[in-house]
């Protein structure tokens, strides 16, 4: 008798809109009680994330001997984020980052000098350990996989130092680590350090130190760089992934309005190149996977023993809706220390006249727009009721 196929879970990056996941992962436990699953047991045995997705992934294998609690947990959290919860909004604590970053910006040859004004990033996120402390108890991780709720974690961050993209990773059983062209993967146990560095959006949150197997190294965002997000579960083990992400894997032409021939703003290039390190790779990615799918389908069974690759069954959930559109009509909901820097570089308006959307999309960890992006993620997840249920074999 052949063992049940593993099932692999891939959180991908973009900061406040990660909550999107959670509303899908909320719809999953309600479907799965509807198929009469239990509702403590884990039905992901590896799960891997990035970024703030890294975040939720953390806290399902931390909570993984009560899958539904843990998700719970997280929707819970979720629904009640104010952005003081993940940076400072405070006027003292924007001067202190965001206006000394856009100074330097500006005028940095002037007083390149004073070195008292440094500011590392636009934001200040260091209100993000309290929270994590609170909602990911990481050493739980570790003893999680050793009882069996869990087999792996992986975190993904980037280095500064190196170039390298790294996969951090914790499973129950020995999995070499994997070396690829610019990336790489490091054994061992998942602390919060690995959450705040795979988090530390470019620019708006400072980088962080992390050990390597050589020593530190400065980390920022494991979405930069990261060209093959769903290999790590495939690495740790899963036969089937599904992958939750937080744009749409094909969206149509922006809807905010930039007058033909106009220069865009800061605000706007921010956005586009946002979108481009956290949406691109994964839409690439599914891609490559489905063409080796094909491929394998075409073999031979002789050819087929003669390669190491194998067949991956992949179910993608994304918003049916623009979440730039959706953070458009929220803008006004951020504190209005945080407005006024985000005015600074181009982010004005409301709905249709909104612009610069698209990066006040990831820092709005307001509980407005969150609960809008979880209500998507449960409504997009429940209008594929039989496919999800299918999937997991409920």
């Amino acid at each position: 008798m052949s063992s049940p196929p593993v099932t692999g879970l891939v959180l991908t990056g973009g900061g406040a809109r990660a909550a999107y996941q959670v509303g899908v992962l909320r719809a999953v436990c309600q479907i799965r009680r509807e198929a009469g699953c239990s509702r403590s047991e884990n039905p992901f045995p590896v799960i891997t994330g990035t970024s703030a997705g890294g975040i939720n992934a953390a806290a399902l294998a931390a909570g993984a001997d009560e899958f539904e609690l843990a998700v719970a947990r997280l929707a819970y959290i979720w629904s009640r984020f104010k952005a003081e919860q993940v940076y400072r909004t405070d006027s003292l604590g924007v001067i202190r980052t965001g206006a000394g970053w856009l100074t330097m910006m500006s005028i940095g040859w002037a007083i390149k000098r004073w070195r008292k004004l440094r500011p590392r990033s636009l934001l200040d996120n260091s209100p993000l350990n309290e929270l994590l402390d609170n909602l990911v108890p990481v050493s739980r991780v570790r003893e999680l996989i050793e009882r069996g709720h869990v087999r792996a974690l992986a975190i993904a961050a980037s280095s500064y130092s190196t170039g390298h993209h790294v996969t951090f990773y914790d499973a129950a059983e020995p999995v070499p680590g994997w070396v690829r062209s610019q990336r790489l993967a490091v054994h061992g146990p998942i602390t919060a350090r690995h959450l705040l560095a795979s988090s530390a959006i470019p620019f708006v949150f400072p980088a962080q130190s992390v050990s390597v197997d050589d020593g530190p190294q400065w980390m920022g965002d494991g979405s930069m760089r990261q060209t093959a997000p769903i290999s790590p579960a495939v690495h740790l083990g899963a036969d089937r992934v599904l992958v939750i992400g937080a744009g749409r894997m094909h969206e149509p032409p922006a809807t905010e309005p930039v007058a033909r021939g106009e220069y865009p703003n800061m605000a706007q290039i921010a956005g586009h190149a946002m979108s481009s390190i956290f949406l691109d790779a994964l839409s690439v990615d599914i891609e490559r996977l489905q063409r080796i799918n094909h491929t394998l389908g075409l073999l031979p069974p002789e050819a087929k023993r003669h390669t190491h690759l194998r067949p991956i069954d992949i179910l993608v959930i994304s918003p049916s809706q623009r979440l730039d559109d959706i953070a458009a009509r929220h803008i006004n909901t951020l504190p209005l220390p945080i407005r006024a820097l985000l005015g600074g570089v181009g982010v004005s308006g409301m709905g249709r006249t909104a612009r610069g959307s698209a990066l006040a999309s990831y820092l709005l960890f307001e509980s407005d727009f969150t609960r809008e992006l979880m209500a998507l993620g449960e409504a997009d997840t429940l209008a594929r009721r039989d496919e999800v249920k299918g999937f997991l074999g409920c």
